[in-house]
């Protein structure tokens, strides 16, 4: 006789649905190559960093995407449009690899487009998705912030969030003379390894002055309290509005966590930074990984030694 099995348990449906993605910043650390091209556009091996932030959101089950852009980032719009000639074109061809990867970012998610009309900050590029959002709680995802595609951290931010509500913010332990590169948490312990309640923000501190080693880093789980928080926020560090200044104001009253991640994260907006993370991807990757490795390892072991930076010769010694 077969056991009965015990009923299915239902999932029950995220409680965050809604993801923004800031992408309105003119990439000015990688000038001259995003004079005409969007920053978000540069190539991660042979997909654009936004596509991987876009798809970080959808794997984590946020089906509406709201890009924030700018002037000259049209260029977005049509990666997550439909290329009817192009698409016609493989279709005739019988390429139906390439053809999947065109049709691949219309695919990922509803995305909806609105401009940033004046350059103001994080927290405004924020402030600009009230209307779409409305009292919903949502995400939020720097585009130039890649989290690798193995990692969860997204996922283990919305479930915090469904328990214990509030908002949630990801941080990363750093060496603290980085910390005036980030915002910064003041933070007491939960009971959970990875879980802190942050008691305090502080937006790129001054050297000696970190309340702790943990940076903000560019994942956020917002209630929808922050808009107004954020409209009378004046205008802080840079004289921008900062979306560390509002989530200050929220973290007084006990109502966000943050989720201590110690996985892979690169930051495409650096450029040292960014050839990593094409050189990491590339040999994660299995249709490249293999080949591109033992190149890489030959022409690491080629290299003169006068060809590496003073910290790579250093540790050679």
């Amino acid at each position: 006789m077969i056991a009965s099995q015990p009923p299915a348990v239902p999932v029950p449906p995220r409680t965050v649905r809604k993801a923004v993605v800031p992408a309105a910043g003119l990439g000015t650390r990688f000038l001259p190559a995003t004079k005409a091209t969007p920053k978000e556009m540069l190539p991660v091996v042979d997909k654009p960093a936004i596509q991987y932030v876009v798809e970080e959101a959808a794997a984590a089950g946020l089906d509406d995407v709201l890009m924030v852009t700018g002037r000259h980032k049209r260029a977005i719009e049509d990666h997550f449009d439909h290329a009817f000639e192009l698409e016609q074109a493989l279709a005739a061809k019988g390429d139906t690899v390439r053809l999947d990867a065109v049709r691949d970012p219309a695919r990922l998610a509803d995305i909806h487009h609105i401009r940033q009309g004046d350059p103001l900050g994080l927290g405004h590029a924020v402030l600009c998705a009230r209307n779409h959002v409305g009292d919903q709680p949502f995400a939020v995802l720097l585009g130039d912030d890649l989290i690798d595609p193995r990692e969860t951290l997204l996922s283990r931010m919305l479930d915090v969030r469904d328990r214990r509500a509030g908002s949630v913010v990801a941080l990363m332990e750093v060496d603290p003379a980085q910390m005036h590169l980030y915002g910064c948490a003041a933070v007491e312990p939960t009971g959970e390894d990875d879980v802190v309640r942050v008691t305090a923000l502080v937006e790129k501190p001054a050297p000696g002055t970190a309340p702790s080693r943990y940076a903000v880093i560019g994942r956020y789980v917002l209630e929808p309290a922050v808009f107004d928080v954020l409209e009378r926020t004046p205008p802080g560090r840079g004289g921008e509005i900062q979306l560390t200044d509002a989530l200050q104001e929220l973290a007084a009253d006990g109502t966000v966590h943050g989720v201590v991640f110690s996985g892979l994260r690169y930051d495409t907006g650096d450029k040292a930074d960014y050839l990593r993370t094409v050189v990491r991807l590339a040999c994660a990757r299995p249709d490249l990984g293999p080949g591109f490795t033992r190149w890489l390892k030959e022409f690491v072991a080629d290299l003169p030694a006068t060809a590496a930076g003073p910290e790579e010769r250093h540790r050679a010694a």
